[in-house]
C-alpha cells in the first residue's frame, strides 16, 4: 500500500496495489502515471534496497531525492524496465544486450571443435592415453620406442643453448640415451657424447630423446607405462611425443592444438569476445566494418547483371576497358554475366573483388588501390574515389568481428559468426536440433538450456525476425524495450515488483496477445507486474486497472478508477472508461483526400534488408500510413530509403541510403523533416523552453527589469549555458554526478543552488513576482496564464497545449522526457512556425505514450500541418491513427525474411477488404 503520495502532481493519493497481480496504470499523458509508478513505487523500492548496502553507499542517501509519501506497507524489491535511450555503442548488438551472446561464448569454449584452415580437418590435441591407444594396435612382439625430438636451438626455450649444454641438461634430468634410426646412443659415454656434439643440424633433427622402450604384448602394465612415458615426453618437449617402431615407421603426437604445422588457440570464452583483444579481428578491431570501398556504392542496383552494367564505376568511358575485359573472361572462368548481381555466389563475388591473377584480371579492390595511388596528386581521382568510399564489411572476418582462430571453432558444423547472423527464429530451430555427441550435450546442458530459454522469450515478445548480430542503435524504442523485458525474464526473480513503461510500443495489434501471455507468465512466477499502458487490449487483459486523472498536470493526480477492467465501462469521470465503452471515440473522417499520383514520390526497386525489390508510390498532399507487423520493413522503406534518399537528392548528404534503383518526384517537395523519438538536445541542459526558443524571450524579459538594468545585466547573464548568473558548482545543471565505486553513478541535487541552477544574487531579480528559476519550474499550462501579455511566448506555449504537453515544465531536462514527449515537442516546433509548407513530414509511431484523448489532439495537429500544404508519411500500428489515413501501404505478410512485400495499398476501407492483410483484420472494428 502507498499512502499520502504527493510526488509531482499527485494529490495525496492512497493506492493499494495487490501482490502477485497484473496491474495496469493508465490515464492521460501528464495525469501522474509515471510519478506513481517510477518516481514513487520504483524509487522507494530502490531507495530501500540501497539502504541495505554499505556505509559508503549510505552516506550519499540523504542526497538522493526521497519520494513524497507518508506510509508504505509491503513494498517488494522493484525492477523498472523503462523507455531508455538506445545505446549508440557500435559494439552493442541484440545478442549482447539479451545476454545470449555471453552464453554462446561459453558454449563454444566448452564443446566447440576446431577445424583446420587449410584442409578442413578436425584439429585435436593428443593425450598420453591417445599414445597408449596407438600402441595397443601393434602386433604382439613388435618392438617400439617412445621419445621426443632432440631439443633444437630453433625452439624458443633452447635458442641460446649449445648442443653440449643440451646434452648436459638431459643427463641432469636422467635421460641417458638418444635414438638415431634404431641405433641407441649412450650420452653418458664421453666418446659417444662427443660424436653427437660434432653432428650437423640435419642429423640432430633426426635424433629422439629415448624415454622408454617396449615390446607389444597383452599386458595392461605395458600400456600404462607407455602413457607414463608419453606424459614425460609432453612435459619435457613442450608438447611432443613420438613412437618409433622397429622397422622405421613413426607416429607423432602433440598435446598442442596444431595440424600441418599451424598452431591454434585453445578455445576460451575470451576467444569469442569481439570486445577483447584476444578475440577481436585485428583488421576491424571487432567492429565488423572498416572504412573503405562501399559495395552498395559500387553496385547501387544489385538487380542488374554484369552485362547490364551492375558495376557502376566501370560504366564510364574512361574505365569501360575493365568492364569489357571482365565480360570477355567471365564465361571462361564460370562467372555468369546474365544473372543479377544479388544472385551471384560467394566464389564469383570474390573473383570480381579480388581479381583473377592467372587471367590478368584486376578485381575491384586492386582497381581502387591503383586509383588511390594516383589520388595523392590528382584532384579528379580523389573526387572519383569519394563517390565510392564508405564503411564496408571487413574483408578479413567478413563482418563476424572475430579473429580467424575463433571462426575455426564450430558447434554442429557452424561457427559463432554464422550463428549470430541467424534470425531469432532460425537460431531457435538450430539449437533445438543440435547435432552433437551425448557427452558434449551433457557438458553443455545448462548453457543450452539457458540459450533456448532466452531465445524463447525473444520469440514471445515478437522479435523472432531480428538477427543476433543486429546493432542495437538500428532498433526502434519498442524493440529495445522488449529485449530488456526478455532479459529480465531470462533471470527471473520471485516476489519482486516489475514496473514496465508501455511494452506494447512498436508492436503490431496481432502480437499483443503474445505480450499479454508473457506478462502473465511473469506474474505467475510470483511477482507483481505493474504496467504503464494505453493499449486497449492490454488494459482489458489486466487483473486490476488504476486510472489516473481526470485531466493532465494540476488537473490530474487523482485516482478516478481502481478495480477490474470489467467494472470500468460504467465508471464516471474517467476518460479512459469513456473511450473503452464507446461513449467517446475518435471519429472516422467524413471525407478522405483523394491521392493524386501525377504528383507523387516513387521508389523503384527497394531492396534494403528484407525488402523484396518493391516499387512504392507516396502520394503528396495527403496523409499516408505505412503499416505492417514489427519487422516487415516499414522503417527500412521510410527511414533508410525515402528519407535519406530525398536528403541526398536535395542536400547532397553523404549518409548511406538504403539499396534501391531510383527515387522519382523529389522535385515536387521542398524538404523532408523526420519527427522521431530521439532526444530534443544532446546536452542535459536542453529543455522545452530552449528548444522552442521561448527561453530567449524569457531572458529578454528578465534583462529588461529595473534591477537588471541597474546592475548592467544583459539577457546572456540569465543563461545557464554560459558563465555569468548561473551556479558554477553545477555549471547550471542543477544536479551533480557522484561517482560510485562498483555501482552506477548517482545524480544528486546541487547543494550550492539547491537545484535552482542560478546564483542567489541572480534569483533576486523578479519578473511579475517570480525569479527565473521559478519561471522555468512552471508547467506549460501555468506559463500560459503567467505570460498572458506576451503574445509571442503565448503562441508557442499554446501549440504545446494543442499537442497534449500542457503538463511538462518549461525547464524540464530533455533527458527526462519520454520518446513520445520528445516527438510531440518537435511537432509543436513545426506547427509554431509559419514558414513550414510543401514539406514531407515523416513520423515514426507518434502515438507512443498517448492516451485515446491525446490521440484526438494529435489528429487535429496533423490536420493543421496538412492544411498548410504539407505531406505526412506515418509509420504506425495504432488503429485510431491508421483509420484517419487517406492512403495506406501495408507491408508483410510476416517479419524478417517472411516480410518485405507489399500486402495491400489503398484507403482504410480497401485494406479492411483485403483478406491477406493482418492490419485490415484488426482495423475492421474501428471503421
Amino acid at each position: 500500500m502507498l499512502g499520502g503520495v504527493s510526488t509531482h502532481n499527485l494529490k495525496h493519493v492512497t493506492v493499494r496495489i495487490p501482490r502477485n497481480r497484473f496491474v495496469v496504470l493508465t490515464g492521460l499523458s501528464g495525469s501522474g502515471k509515471s510519478s506513481l509508478a517510477f518516481d514513487t513505487l520504483y524509487a522507494e523500492g530502490h531507495r530501500r534496497y540501497v539502504e541495505s548496502l554499505s556505509a559508503y553507499v549510505r552516506q550519499f542517501l540523504e542526497r538522493m531525492p526521497k519520494p513524497e509519501i507518508e506510509t508504505v506497507e509491503g513494498i517488494a524489491p522493484a525492477i523498472a524496465i523503462e523507455q531508455k535511450a538506445i545505446p549508440k555503442n557500435p559494439r552493442s548488438t541484440v545478442g549482447t544486450v539479451s545476454e545470449i551472446y555471453d552464453y554462446l561464448r561459453l558454449l563454444y569454449a566448452r564443446i566447440g571443435k576446431i577445424y583446420s584452415r587449410d584442409t578442413g580437418e578436425l584439429v585435436l590435441k593428443h593425450t598420453p592415453e591417445d599414445v597408449s591407444l596407438q600402441a595397443r594396435f601393434f602386433d604382439e612382439g613388435t618392438r617400439f620406442y617412445v621419445g621426443y625430438p632432440f631439443p633444437s636451438h630453433h625452439d624458443e626455450r633452447h635458442h641460446d643453448r649449445t648442443v653440449a649444454d643440451e646434452l648436459k641438461n638431459l643427463l641432469k634430468k636422467g635421460f641417458f640415451r638418444l635414438l638415431k634410426g634404431e641405433s641407441v646412443i649412450d650420452i653418458s659415454d664421453d666418446k659417444e657424447r662427443a660424436g653427437v656434439e660434432m653432428m650437423k643440424r640435419a642429423e640432430l633433427s633426426e635424433l629422439l630423446v629415448l624415454v622408454d622402450r617396449f615390446v607389444a604384448k597383452k599386458d595392461e602394465k605395458v600400456y600404462s607405462r607407455v602413457a607414463q612415458a608419453a606424459e614425460s615426453c609432453f612435459a619435457e618437449s613442450g608438447g611432443q611425443a613420438v613412437i618409433r617402431v622397429a622397422g622405421g615407421k613413426e607416429f607423432r603426437f602433440s598435446d598442442r592444438l596444431e595440424l600441418n604445422g599451424v598452431t591454434y588457440q585453445e578455445p576460451s570464452p575470451q576467444l569469442f569476445a569481439f570486445n577483447s583483444p584476444i578475440g577481436a579481428c585485428t583488421s576491424c578491431q571487432g567492429f565488423g566494418r572498416i572504412a573503405g570501398i562501399d559495395e552498395d556504392a559500387v553496385v547501387p542496383d544489385k538487380s542488374l547483371s554484369l552485362k547490364e552494367g551492375a558495376i557502376s564505376c566501370w560504366n564510364s568511358e574512361k574505365y569501360s576497358w575493365y568492364r569489357k575485359q571482365l565480360l570477355k573472361i567471365a564465361p571462361e572462368v564460370g562467372i555468369p554475366v546474365d544473372v543479377p548481381y544479388e544472385k551471384l555466389g560467394r566464389v564469383h563475388r570474390e573473383m570480381l573483388w579480388k581479381g583473377i591473377p592467372e587471367r590478368s584480371f584486376k578485381g575491384l579492390w586492386p582497381f581502387f588501390e591503383e586509383i588511390e595511388k594516383d589520388a595523392g596528386y590528382k584532384v579528379h581521382y580523389r573526387v572519383f574515389l569519394s563517390r565510392y568510399r564508405g564503411y564496408a564489411t571487413c574483408p578479413e572476418c567478413e563482418g563476424a568481428r572475430l579473429n580467424p582462430d575463433a571462426l575455426q571453432v564450430r558447434v554442429s558444423g557452424k561457427n559463432i559468426g554464422e550463428v549470430v547472423r541467424m534470425t531469432i527464429a532460425d537460431a531457435q530451430t538450430f539449437f533445438a536440433s543440435l547435432d552433437i555427441s551425448p557427452f558434449d550435450r551433457s557438458v553443455a546442458d545448462s548453457v543450452l538450456r539457458e540459450i533456448n530459454k532466452r531465445l524463447g522469450y525473444l520469440m514471445d515478445v515478437g522479435l523472432d525476425y531480428l538477427t543476433l548480430d543486429r546493432l542495437t542503435h538500428t532498433l526502434s524504442g519498442g524493440e529495445f524495450q522488449r529485449i530488456n523485458l526478455s532479459t529480465s525474464l531470462g533471470s527471473p526473480l520471485v516476489g519482486a515488483i516489475y514496473i514496465l513503461d508501455e511494452p506494447s510500443i512498436g508492436l503490431h495489434q496481432s502480437d499483443s496477445a503474445r505480450l499479454v501471455a508473457l506478462l502473465k507468465r511473469l506474474r505467475d512466477l510470483g511477482n507483481t507486474v505493474v504496467v504503464v499502458e494505453h493499449d486497449r487490449e492490454i488494459i482489458e487483459a489486466a487483473d486490476e486497472v488504476i486510472d489516473l486523472g481526470p485531466r493532465a498536470g494540476r488537473l490530474g493526480g487523482e485516482v478516478v478508477f481502481h478495480g477490474p477492467p470489467s467494472a470500468m465501462a460504467g465508471a464516471e469521470g474517467s476518460l479512459t472508461a469513456d473511450y473503452l465503452s464507446g461513449r467517446k471515440q475518435i471519429a472516422v473522417p467524413a471525407e478522405r483526400r483523394k491521392p493524386d499520383f501525377s504528383r507523387c514520390i516513387e521508389i523503384i526497386g527497394a531492396m534494403q534488408n528484407n525488402l523484396r525489390n518493391i516499387d512504392v508510390r507516396f502520394p503528396l498532399g495527403v496523409m499516408t500510413c505505412v503499416t505492417g507487423v514489427s519487422g516487415s520493413g516499414k522503417s527500412t522503406l521510410v527511414n533508410d530509403i525515402l528519407k535519406l534518399g530525398i536528403i541526398r537528392a536535395k542536400e547532397g548528404s553523404r549518409e548511406k541510403v538504403g539499396t534501391h534503383r531510383a527515387i522519382k518526384g523529389v522535385e515536387f517537395i521542398e524538404k523532408v523533416e523526420h519527427v522521431d523519438q530521439s532526444p530534443i538536445g544532446k546536452s542535459s541542459r536542453s529543455n522545452p523552453a530552449t528548444y522552442l526558443k521561448i527561453f530567449d524571450d524569457i531572458r529578454q524579459l528578465f534583462a529588461s527589469t529595473r534591477e537588471s538594468k541597474s546592475r548592467g545585466w544583459k539577457p546572456g547573464y540569465f543563461s545557464f549555458n554560459i558563465p555569468g548568473g548561473r551556479c558554477e558548482t553545477c555549471a547550471g545543471e542543477g544536479t551533480v554526478k557522484i561517482e560510485m565505486q562498483f555501482l552506477a553513478d548517482i545524480e544528486a541535487v546541487c547543494e550550492e543552488c539547491e537545484g535552482k541552477r542560478y546564483k542567489a544574487s541572480t534569483l533576486e531579480v523578479k519578473y511579475n513576482g517570480l525569479s527565473i528559476s521559478e519561471v522555468l519550474d512552471l508547467t506549460v499550462e501555468e506559463a500560459i496564464s503567467f505570460f498572458g501579455q506576451e503574445k509571442s511566448i503565448q503562441k508557442k506555449l499554446q501549440v504545446l497545449q494543442e499537442v497534449g504537453l500542457e503538463y511538462i515544465r518549461l525547464g524540464q531536462s530533455s533527458s527526462t522526457l519520454s520518446g513520445g514527449e520528445a516527438q510531440r515537442l518537435k511537432l509543436a516546433s513545426f506547427i509554431s512556425r509559419s514558414d513550414v509548407s510543401n514539406t514531407l513530414f515523416i513520423f515514426d509511431e507518434p502515438t507512443t505514450g498517448l492516451h485515446f484523448d491525446d490521440i484526438s489532439k494529435l489528429v487535429r495537429c496533423f490536420e493543421e500541418l496538412m492544411a498548410r500544404g504539407n505531406t505526412l508519411v506515418i509509420i504506425e500500428h495504432n488503429p485510431d491513427i491508421i483509420k484517419q489515413a487517406d492512403w495506406i501501404i501495408d507491408l508483410g505478410p510476416g517479419a524478417g525474411v517472411r516480410g518485405g512485400d507489399i500486402v495491400a495499398v489503398g484507403t482504410p476501407e480497401e485494406i479492411v477488404a483485403c483478406e491477406a492483410s493482418l492490419t485490415g483484420r484488426h482495423l475492421r472494428g474501428y471503421l
